[in-house]
């Protein structure tokens, strides 16, 4: 089968609106810790909560909101949503104390409407093409992130932060024009294998095959948001321009995409998910720790690329793994702990990131960031190891996206 006139439809416009949204959300996470220094009250502990603090609201709000939209509808939540992302990028680009650019940040987080957006492109997808759907938006939503990490500071560099926030409204707006142009969606369908069942939580968290998965993404959030609060100051005091950061971002970035690519089909075609995430895994370890104690701007730049090949491997393996573990009946459950783990990481990596910069500039992160990712491979090689039966990774997942998609 091929999409039909109004999946097209709904596939460019929710893709367009989710990536919009990725964009605002993620623009700053290179940048701010440095263009936020001019602030009343800014530290690199108040900034890195600033940094995170989106996560917070992300966790509470994502499976609260999703229940509403099945009994309100998906456009009345996803519009309330944006008004409120764009609220807090206004409030944010008005801040001239970091207190009020941490609300607006909160706020940002609180517009929490990923898996509403999800949902709703579930009820305008038959069957048989909504996992075809579901991969496209993970794509996309995997490049916005790119994007962001690239174009953020450009536009910081031109514009300063609150121009950056400026970019953000506007892209929550152009987010409302889109929701309005999308055609009227059917009837809200509850689709049971999206579902967050309370009941089932514990079982989840029990099972030795998913529990470190959903480890595996709150370390791997919470050491790339550490890294953000003392990279940018890091590569300054090496001799870059602030104004010239998006130039090294760009390629490092694009690249580690091109070397990440190779090793993601080896591990879809040969089943090797966890060997090469524990591969993946201890490049992050190594580029972490050594950027900690190195001095010089190119090797800085080097192993920021081989932070990004390690990171970009787990952050595309991960759900994939997930959604072919997780019993059809748990698989919501599953995926509602799993982008959970995300949120809080992010939240914790900017409060634990300002902490350990502060302390101990970038070897503490580097110490930080290493120590979780050694916690976080053993954990995984242990429990490849234990007696309990495996389940296969070949079962039938459904509506699997990259981790970025429930931001």
């Amino acid at each position: 089968m091929a999409f039909n006139s109004l999946e097209k439809r709904a596939l460019f416009g929710l893709g367009t609106l989710y990536a919009a949204r990725m964009l605002g959300l993620f623009m700053v996470l290179p940048v701010l810790t440095l263009y936020g220094q001019h602030l009343v009250g800014a530290s690199t502990q108040t900034l890195g909560l600033a940094l995170g603090i989106y996560g917070v609201t992300q966790a509470l709000l994502q499976i609260p909101l999703g229940m509403l939209s099945d009994r309100f509808g998906r456009k009345p939540v996803i519009l309330a949503g944006l008004l409120v992302f764009f609220a807090g990028s206004v409030l944010a680009a008005l801040a001239d104390d970091v207190i009020w650019l941490i609300v607006g940040r909160a706020l940002q987080g609180s517009g929490a409407i990923a898996s509403v957006v999800l949902a709703l492109l579930a009820d305008y997808t038959r069957d048989g093409e909504r996992t075809k759907a579901m991969a496209i938006v993970g794509a996309v939503i995997g490049g916005s992130f790119v994007l962001a990490v690239m174009v953020g500071p450009w536009l910081a560099g031109g514009f300063g932060l609150a121009g950056l926030f400026w970019a953000t409204a506007a892209l929550a707006l152009l987010s409302m024009l889109i929701l309005l142009w999308l055609p009227q969606p059917p009837a809200p369908v509850v689709h049971r294998e999206r579902q967050w069942r309370g009941s089932q939580l514990g079982a989840v968290l029990r099972d030795r095959q998913l529990t470190p998965l959903s480890l595996g993404i709150f370390c791997l959030h919470l050491t790339m948001t550490a890294l953000f609060v003392g990279l940018p100051v890091m590569l300054t005091r090496q001799g870059v321009a602030q104004g010239h950061l998006g130039w090294i971002y760009a390629p490092v970035m694009v690249l580690s995409f091109v070397a990440m690519a190779p090793l993601i089909m080896i591990a879809e075609r040969r089943r090797l998910h966890v060997p090469v995430l524990l591969f993946a895994a201890a490049l992050v370890l190594l580029a972490t720790l050594l950027l900690g104690l190195n001095r010089w701007v190119v090797l800085s730049v080097a192993l920021t690329w081989l932070f990004f090949v390690g990171f970009n491997l787990i952050e595309a393996s991960l759900p994939s793994l997930l959604s072919r573990r997780a019993p059809a009946d748990a698989r919501g459950t599953a995926m509602g702990l799993f982008s959970t783990g995300q949120f809080l990481g992010a939240a914790c990596g900017g409060v634990l990131g300002g902490w350990a910069f502060s302390r101990f500039d970038q070897v503490g992160i580097a110490v930080l960031g290493a120590t979780l990712m050694a916690l976080w491979m053993a954990v995984l090689w242990l429990a490849e190891r234990s007696p309990a039966e495996h389940r296969s990774d070949t079962g039938a997942g459904s509506d699997s996206t990259s981790t970025a998609s429930h931001n």
